[in-house]
């Protein structure tokens, strides 16, 4: 979700056409066996949480790099938090039993604005120490929603119970038992993430290796570049098929 640049780096294009073509995939599949009923265990598989995983890693990464060359991070920043909060409207209104609140684009939108803002200070870091810093500080923090800090899905220090007390703070990652929401990105851990999305782009280029992203792959270049107002509409476009399908097919 990148700014265009006088040369575009077309294979992080490709990269997120890739990912966009598995979150319609995986989107599909959430709508057939968990809105529609058919296996609403479907999410909490081990697979899915994998796939699922995987997709939005790849966003937040690339959304990181390309943060980089970005001529208009604040804009850019803007209209995609707008549209998080559009996403979050239109499922509290529609579909309250999976709205979300704190989603994708609603982290995504912040972590450009931020990063943009600080990318002098942090350009200041080496790219190596950057990228390995912040990596570890995700690794961290990543079980922050889950009441604990550690490394991955390993608790190590248990936190404070009063630091998951207010349903606002879900929105860092404190999140407590009354809050819900179908897609959740909280600024912690995935800030880090996407920090190190940043970093992991200047060491690239710091080894001369930006070159070899010049390479435009047809069709996943045109998902990638498209990806935002994809997002937009791929839902709600799967749902209705998916409702016309229950509703008036499958008896």
């Amino acid at each position: 979700m990148d700014d265009t640049t006088v040369r575009r780096y077309s294979l992080l294009d490709a990269v997120r056409g890739a990912a966009v073509l598995n979150m319609i995939a995986y989107h599909l599949l959430y709508n057939i066996y968990c809105v529609f009923g058919v296996w609403p265990e479907f999410y909490q598989s081990a697979a899915a949480v994998i796939w699922e995983r995987f997709i939005c890693v790849t966003f937040i990464v690339v959304s990181g790099m390309a943060i980089n060359f970005s001529r208009r991070g604040y804009r850019r920043g803007i209209i995609i938090s707008l549209c998080g909060i559009i996403v979050t409207v239109v499922t509290v209104i529609f579909i309250p039993e999976q709205m979300i609140m704190y989603g994708i684009l609603t982290f995504l939108g912040f972590a450009m604005l931020v990063t943009f803002a600080l990318r002098d200070i942090l350009g200041q870091v080496k790219p190596a120490i950057g990228a390995a810093v912040s990596f570890a500080l995700f690794a961290l923090s990543y079980g922050v929603p889950f009441g604990y800090l550690g490394f991955f899905s390993v608790p190590i220090v248990t936190l404070p119970e009063t630091m998951y007390r207010y349903r606002w703070l879900a929105f860092l990652g404190f999140r407590n038992e009354a809050f819900f929401s179908a897609d959740y990105f909280p600024i912690l851990p995935w800030i880090f993430l996407f920090v190190f999305g940043f970093y992991l782009w200047r060491l690239i280029a710091e080894h001369d290796l930006d070159r070899f992203f010049y390479k435009k792959i047809p069709v996943l270049d045109f998902f990638g570049r498209h990806s935002l107002i994809i997002y937009m509409i791929h839902q709600p476009i799967l749902y209705g098929l998916c409702y016309l399908v229950f509703t008036y097919m499958i008896k």
